[in-house]
Order: structure tokens, then C-alpha cells, then sequence
């Protein structure tokens, strides 16, 4: 095997490790994008804990609304249309 052959070879293998770390900075980006301010808050709120100060229990709250939500009865009897003119 010549010297060309193995750095080749070595090079082939460093860009395939860069296109996977990339993919997966991609994905985590785009999942946390997704969920968006539930998970925003709940990150600042653990920071907040850890720096010796006290979490908004946001994440609370919007855990107890969709509990709320969750629990009302839809039907067809309930839905609520605006129509424009």
C-alpha cells in the first residue's frame, strides 16, 4: 500500500466522521427548534438552578394548561369557525 493510498484512506475516513457530527448538529437543531419554547424555558430554568437561583416554573404551567385543555370534551356540537368576509 502505497504512502498516497493511506492518506487517502485517512482522509475518506475524517470526512466521513465530519458529514455524521454535521448530520447530527443538523437533527439536534431542528429538534430543538421543534419544541421550540417549552424546551427553552425548561433549559433556562435548570440553568437558573444550577447558578443558585430560582426556576419560573413555566414549564409548570404549560404542563397544567394542556392538562386543561386535554381534559375539555370536543364535538362537532362545540367547533367554532370564524368565516370572512
Amino acid at each position: 500500500m502505497s504512502i498516497k493510498s493511506r492518506a487517502r484512506q485517512l482522509g475518506q475516513g475524517m470526512t466521513e466522521y465530519i458529514i455524521i457530527v454535521a448530520l447530527i448538529a443538523i437533527s439536534a437543531i431542528v429538534v430543538y427548534n421543534l419544541f421550540g419554547s417549552t424546551v427553552r424555558e425548561q433549559v433556562g430554568d435548570m440553568a437558573a438552578e444550577l447558578g443558585g437561583g430560582q426556576a419560573t416554573q413555566a414549564a409548570n404551567t404549560t404542563g397544567t394548561e394542556a392538562q386543561q385543555a386535554a381534559g375539555t370534551a370536543h364535538n362537532l356540537g362545540s367547533f367554532q369557525q370564524e368565516e370572512r368576509q
